[in-house]
């Protein structure tokens, strides 16, 4: 059986009860305390403080803490009177238990609610938290399709100037031929008009208009230039100097990268079906390339990105479309795409040689960049490493790979 509490104390006001339960050592997360508005219980094993308030007291208002070493109760009573007493004065049994099972049930209900309501409340919470993110979901996917539509109505409006200066400019190069025909016409008409001003001058002879027509064709003939002697021109070019003996020079895999070139600018995908809808500039990889470029160097990198994809889906085979589009995503950081748009730009720069050294320089830098910003420091001191083998008097590379360098052995430690 528990052990009573009967060293308690407690003190009133007009409207508060204040009961000072000593808790014997028990630490705080032993007690148990249970409140009714008219039933107080403290159990700490093996102690037990239970009371029978003289009068019902404010339950919602009543507050209890523990702390050194004491329970503290404060009790809002119903009706600012005093009590002349603490607990009932009965030692009647069957009424202690029929006002402590009532108690019991209260409190129990009184749990009930309260799980009710912040079950009820954490689901609000929640319900609100997915509303919130639907929104912003929802402002997100608006601010894209916005800027993607500004960038189509910007790209129609450059597309239509530019088609409007080439009409203007076909225009001007008409008129000025059909000027040019009018002088040359006027200039013909003159001569005409002098040559029968002068035949006409004696007014006494009639021309014979025989010797006239021989004469013109006598005069034609001697406006007429020679013939231009046949012959042939020999072209000689320059030949290639190498600084190398033959054996070590480039020669072989510099044709090869040049025949590469050659290859992709004629490689163009324009057959795609749901490219059919495009203008004819639209289709050009070189157009939507210095494109992305103008919207790379104004920032805007999503539109960049799509002028650099189109390009790629009109044209797999120009390396400078990948690394540009690398460059873009790692403003983005989308790192991943940054690393796999530079390995493909550094698969189409091949065979290495003097024409396309920048170009590898800029791709490992690339993929380096981001494979640091992925905390992934080994393989991204690899791309920085063959950037500076390529280019070893580059003191930026010198200072970014010491600093890769400084990382790595930091972490190690």
């Amino acid at each position: 059986m528990p052990l009573l509490v009967t060293d308690y104390s407690w003190t009133q006001t007009d409207s508060t009860v204040y009961i000072s339960v000593p808790l014997k050592g028990a630490t705080v997360g032993k007690v148990d305390i249970m409140s009714t508005d008219e039933y107080i219980k403290v159990h700490y094993p093996p102690y037990l403080f239970e009371a029978f308030l003289f009068e019902p007291v404010d339950d919602a208002r009543s507050t209890a803490r523990v702390g050194n070493g004491a329970a503290l109760i404060s009790l809002q009573k119903k009706t600012n009177t005093l009590w002349e007493h603490l607990m009932l004065s009965t030692n009647d049994k069957e009424t202690k238990k029929w006002i402590r099972e009532r108690a019991l049930l209260k409190y129990q209900e009184k749990l009930s609610s309260e799980s009710k309501s912040n079950a009820e409340k954490k689901h609000a919470e929640k319900k609100y938290a997915l509303e919130t993110m639907m929104k912003l979901e929802q402002e997100e996917r608006d601010s894209i399709q916005k800027m993607k539509d500004t960038e189509r109505e910007k790209t129609s409006a450059e597309l239509a100037a530019w088609q409007l200066r080439q009409k203007q400019k076909l225009e001007e190069e008409e008129t000025q031929l059909k000027l040019q025909s009018q002088r040359e016409n006027q200039s013909k008409v003159q001569v005409v008009t002098k040559q029968e001003k002068g035949c006409s001058g004696g007014g006494k002879v009639k021309p014979n208009p025989k010797s006239k027509g021989a004469e013109n064709s006598k005069k034609n003939q001697a406006e007429l230039p020679a013939p231009r002697n046949v012959g042939n021109i020999q072209v000689s070019f320059t030949p290639r100097v190498f600084p190398t003996a033959l054996r070590e020079s480039r020669v072989q895999e510099e044709e090869e990268w040049l025949q590469k070139q050659a290859e992709a600018r004629r490689a163009v995908n324009a057959d795609v079906e749901d490219l059919n809808d495009l203008k004819e500039e639209q289709r050009n990889p070189d157009w939507l390339k210095d494109k992305g470029d103008k919207c790379f160097a104004t920032g805007d990198y999503l539109g960049a990105v799509n002028a650099y994809s189109l390009a790629i889906r009109l044209n797999r085979k120009i390396p400078a479309l990948y690394s540009n589009r690398a460059a873009c995503h790692l403003k983005l950081r989308n790192l991943h795409k940054a690393i796999e748009d530079s390995s493909q730009a550094l698969d189409l720069l091949t065979p290495p040689v003097a024409a396309n050294a920048a170009a590898r320089v800029r791709a490992h830098v690339r993929r380096g960049s981001a494979f640091c910003q992925l905390q992934l420091y080994a393989e991204g001191l690899q791309d920085y490493q063959a950037a500076l083998k390529i280019d070893p008097h580059s003191e930026t590379l010198q200072a970014d790979t010491q600093r890769i360098r400084d990382i790595i052995q930091g972490t190690a430690e």
